[in-house]
């Protein structure tokens, strides 16, 4: 069964475009649960520009289902994942600057680094997932580091699902979800998922344990309305 987590950051752009709480972060997130999904995701920057540090320890304690904390694991993202001992963390090679997060990472160039920070956070019980573009090679490279499941990086498959082919698009994802089942990693996926896409997806790659849906959900929830959106979502990834 494909899990559900909700991307949360588009809620805090809205909100912040103004200041004050409206809209209100945690009642969102609660409602996002009890609607239905699995989990929530939170991609804190450095800057803040959306989530804030200070969010993600208010919806800690609020939350009933997983909590994944997205980020390039700086010193300070480090301190606060360690502190909050989220279900999971996943490892985004995102620069500060970053609009939105545009390549996964070069899991043997950086085994190192990605070694140190997956055993720093795998002591804390956290599970640990990469973000990676669709090519067998970092895959294995996660595993060698020692993660516990691979995050791919879908935004060439959702273009080329409209720009080219459904099967086309699918190809390489099916060789890196083969390669990671292979490993033994557990297997994610997320970035410019839709419900126009995401069922094609999750029926081509049936062991698939989670994806991770914002900036879409969100948007299609503005002429749909979020409760029957997320239902939409979990319908087409057959969770009910």
């Amino acid at each position: 069964m494909t899990k559900l987590s909700v991307n949360i950051n588009k809620i805090a752009v809205l909100r912040n475009s103004r200041g004050g709480n409206v809209p209100n972060l945690l009642k969102v997130a609660g409602d996002i649960e009890r609607f239905g999904a699995e989990g929530i995701t939170v991609h804190p920057r450095p800057d803040e520009r959306h989530i804030r540090y200070s969010d993600v320890y208010d919806l800690k304690p609020m939350l009933t289902t997983e909590f994944n904390i997205e980020g390039n694991p700086i010193p300070k993202f480090i301190d606060l994942v360690n502190d909050i001992c989220p279900a999971q963390v996943t490892l985004v090679p995102d620069a500060e600057n970053a609009i939105t997060s545009n390549a996964g990472w070069d899991t043997i160039n950086n085994a190192s680094f990605l070694r140190e920070v997956t055993t720093e956070f795998k002591k804390h019980g956290i599970r640990v997932s990469i973000f990676v573009d669709p090519d067998a090679r970092m895959v294995e490279g996660a595993a060698a580091v020692g993660a516990d499941r691979v995050e791919l990086y879908t935004e060439a498959y959702a273009r080329q699902y409209t720009e080219l082919s459904p099967a086309e698009a699918i190809a390489p994802y099916l060789v890196a979800a083969e390669e990671a089942r292979k490993c033994g990693l557990g297997l994610n996926a997320g970035h410019d998922l839709s419900l126009e896409n995401i069922e094609y997806f999750a029926k081509q790659i049936p062991w698939l344990n989670e994806v991770s849906i914002g900036h879409a959900l969100i948007s299609e929830s503005l002429y749909l309305g979020l409760e029957n959106v997320v239902g939409m979502y979990l319908r087409k990834l057959q969770n009910r």
